[in-house]
């Protein structure tokens, strides 16, 4: 189901990803998942750490508390390796002041608007933890609570298959939602990441995965040079409290025009209500080409031009939120101490659109009894010479 454009981008990572390893000898040769302890909870629960290593030295690294991906080492042009991901180096951070960093984001993934909707005629409260407006799932969101872990080591992929069970009523939510995300690493330089749900009572559902990446290397630069492509033609303006006004707005003559690749910094200060409104760029654009869990689509493409590192991401979701990392701002020290200055990570949340359960015209993100919420993202990373 891949298409041509998407084979071409694979065939290019893991040409450059061979390359990096031939000239880095000492690493692996041969995918492998290995599991260490990463801290225990303030009531004794134990959390977990899984990396996954492809057969050409790629590394991803993931925690059973939130789902959290804490690392992703990934060569630049040279073959030196580099970490891409904001996090930190223990358990303890997480716990004190993340801002979702590399967290698995449910149920519902970005805003609902005045922490309320209403579903079947009953209005529902969820927690208001961005102002008056519910962010993430709520205090208590899926990047909070233990997933349990299986490992896995099959069709020249190691992975992560996490499951947890959110009961009736948690954070407001109705019915009891059975969540499960896997983690693939392939051999071909792919990060595959697949979300399943089921509940037993209609709710609101919209996962995603909530990664900083910096391509030059975690802590050592902002994001602003780094250029990006967005295969969208129009995105969802925000209000004063970044809540979708409900209009689709082209990008056309705009800072929000990314269909050609572009530093992410060149427009980010002017002078446009929208910048101003979300202090930069945390907008949901609308994907182009009719994405399907049959048909992934190009969604985004980063290329880092000082370390040759490249991301690419596909996925079946219609939308796609790029956060700038605006509300970074040095108080932050992450691995190795390294202070997380203002913009120096980027998102890209693959997703339904925000405040989707008020927004009748946008794409439903209703689950009902019966039936089983899937999404497939795709993280490809390469190198371009």
């Amino acid at each position: 189901m891949m298409h041509i454009a998407r084979l071409h981008v694979l065939a290019a990572a893991a040409l450059a990803l061979a390359a990096g390893c031939a000239r880095r000898p000492s690493q692996p040769q041969g995918d492998s998942v290995t599991k260490q302890p990463f801290g225990t909870l303030p009531d004794g629960r134990a959390v977990d750490a899984y990396t996954l290593t492809n057969a050409h030295g790629l590394e991803v690294k993931a925690m059973t508390y939130g789902g959290i991906v804490t690392s992703i080492l990934v060569p630049d042009r040279t073959g030196k390796l580099g970490d891409v991901v904001l996090g930190f180096d223990s358990l303890a951070g997480y716990l004190k002041a993340s801002p979702y960093f590399g967290a698995i984001v449910g149920r519902y993934a970005n805003r609902i608007a005045n922490a309320r909707f209403t579903l079947d005629g009953r209005t529902y409260r969820v927690p208001a933890n961005d102002g008056k407006n519910s962010l993430h799932g709520g205090t208590t969101g899926f990047d909070k609570v233990l997933w349990d872990a299986q490992p896995f080591h099959a069709d020249g992929a190691v992975g992560l298959i996490l499951t947890h069970t959110s009961p009736a009523g948690d954070q407001g939510y109705p019915g009891t939602l059975t969540a499960r995300v896997t983690y693939r690493l392939t051999d071909k330089g792919e990060l595959e990441v697949d979300y399943e749900a089921t509940t037993d009572a209609a709710t609101p559902v919209n996962l995603t995965q909530h990664s900083y990446f910096n391509l030059a290397g975690e802590g050592t630069s902002d994001i602003l040079g780094e250029r990006l492509t967005i295969y969208a033609d129009s995105f969802t303006p925000i209000d004063s409290t970044l809540i979708p006004t409900g209009k689709l707005v082209g990008v056309d003559a705009t800072p929000f025009d990314f269909r050609v690749s572009t530093p992410m910094g060149a427009r980010i200060n002017g002078q446009d209500e929208q910048l101003a409104r979300g202090r930069g760029y945390d907008h949901n654009f609308v994907l182009s080409g009719s994405p399907s869990l049959d048909h992934l689509v190009h969604a985004a493409a980063v290329l880092d031009p000082g370390s040759g590192r490249t991301l690419d991401v596909y996925t079946s979701e219609p939308g796609l939120q790029f956060y700038s990392g605006n509300f970074l701002d040095g108080t932050l020290h992450g691995k190795s101490g390294h202070v997380y200055a203002h913009r120096s990570g980027f998102c890209l949340e693959t997703q339904h659109f925000p405040d989707s359960p008020n927004q009748r015209a946008f794409p439903s993100t209703i689950l009902k009894p019966g039936q089983t919420y899937r999404s497939k993202t795709v993280f490809v990373f390469g190198v371009q010479g």
